[in-house]
């Protein structure tokens, strides 16, 4: 027999879905894409509530009310309509910033651990200047003690070379965002992995007095390189606090929404990867003047974190 105290608890989720199911009536459109991920979430644990209400004579009317619900739900989550070709341009002009402010914190713990990890890199290599030896090829050792950079042979393979930058900066943020199912264990290493060696290739580089080499050709593409490894990062943290944590949800509902959000996180990231793997192989390790490429690099920035934390403020859906 269900209890009192159970329905007065799921009444709340009801009554937001039914709430949701008003406000999409005249068309799913009418919907934010957050809302729409949460009409789809209450539609199934109000389906579960259904199941279990049917069980007990004594809630009819209850079921009854449901039933109602459910259809009138079921009507908007799948109607047909016609894609719209603007949808992308939708995703990223509003939706996106928005599910970013949202996971946000998850990006700052990867931003955190990478952060650490090159502190620790640095600390490592200044404390042992052989500890590189456990990192760097024979080929970068022996380019960095002729004070070579040994970025300079991507100038002649310039769009072979965007190609597979880009492929390998995909395949890094796809492996941080999927290692999340790992309960973060995966993503955490891939995260502190890279910190560790960015922190001793700079320290490398800084006691060859190559630091200015080094970071001129880092900072025109990291600008966006960067923040979209964190993103990804951020992204697998998001799956695992989903499995991990997944509150009054059942384990499967949280990992689902949890996965909507971080393959959202990490789709968004492509258009970042693809610019900074072009201006990787044409403009990083060109001879352009070095102030050129550190002001590319503060401009890019500065426009990234104005999309970011700028687009679609105070818009329905900017909290969770």
């Amino acid at each position: 027999m269900i209890s009192t105290s159970w329905i007065e608890k799921r009444k709340p989720y009801w009554q937001k879905l039914e709430a949701l199911v008003s406000a999409g009536a005249p068309g799913v459109k009418k919907l934010s894409h957050d809302e729409l991920q949460e009409l789809s979430l209450l539609y199934r644990q109000t389906a579960a509530d259904l199941a279990a209400i049917r069980q007990d004579p004594s809630s009819v009317h209850f079921a009854r009310y449901l039933n109602q619900l459910m259809a009138r739900a079921h009507n908007i989550i799948y109607a047909g309509h016609r894609a719209s070709p603007w949808a992308i341009v939708h995703f990223f002009a509003r939706d996106y910033p928005r599910m970013f402010r949202r996971n946000v914190r998850y990006v700052a713990l990867a931003l955190g651990i990478f952060i650490i990890a090159g502190l620790t890199g640095a600390a490592l290599t200044l404390q042992d200047p052989e500890y590189k030896l456990r990192w760097l090829s024979p080929q970068m050792q022996q380019k960095i003690e002729r004070k070579e950079m040994w970025t300079d042979r991507i100038i002649s393979v310039k769009p072979r070379a965007s190609g597979a930058i880009m492929t390998n900066n995909m395949s890094v943020s796809f492996m941080c965002y999927a290692s999340g199912i790992t309960a973060g264990l995966g993503t955490l290493y891939m995260i502190f992995f890279n910190g560790l060696l960015i922190g001793v290739i700079g320290v490398t580089c800084a006691l060859a007095g190559m630091s200015l080499g080094l970071w001129s050709f880092v900072a025109p593409h990291g600008a966006l390189e960067l923040p979209a490894i964190f993103i990804a990062g951020g992204a697998g943290f998001r799956i695992a606090h989903g499995l991990l944590f997944p509150g009054t949800l059942p384990r499967r509902d949280s990992l689902a929404a949890a996965g909507r959000d971080a393959t959202s996180l990490v789709l968004g990231i492509v258009p970042l990867l693809i610019v900074a793997g072009t201006i990787e192989a044409f403009v990083s390790p060109t001879g352009i003047p070095v102030s050129l490429k550190f002001a590319m690099s503060a401009a890019l920035f500065t426009l990234l974190n104005v999309y970011l934390f700028g687009v679609a403020q105070g818009e329905k859906g900017q909290t969770g």
